[in-house]
């Protein structure tokens, strides 16, 4: 029996520790957002793309060209690209 309760124990243990894993893992989907409000702040960002007169992919096409899943995976790269301490999300 106790040996029983040390192998529930420790399943559960490996158990909590993967799922703690994967939600590490897991983007932030709210990413754009914050990258791109902080972006903002400093003041370079440029017209809105609506006020472009040449068609754009848009930001789900874009996510998708990089293999990424979700716009916030986007926002999370980008901002580690662009070289600057005050965009970062997570």
């Amino acid at each position: 029996m106790k040996r029983l309760g040390m192998s529930v124990l420790l399943a559960a243990t490996v158990l909590v520790g993967s799922a703690t894993a994967a939600a590490a893992d897991t983007p932030d989907k709210n990413c754009w957002g914050v990258v791109s409000a902080q972006r903002a702040q400093l003041g370079d960002l440029g017209q809105h793309s609506a006020a472009q007169a040449t068609p754009r992919s848009g930001l789900g096409n874009v996510t998708r060209i990089f293999g990424l899943d979700h716009v916030g995976e986007l926002g999370t790269l980008l901002a580690s690209l662009d070289g600057l301490d005050e965009t970062s999300c997570g």
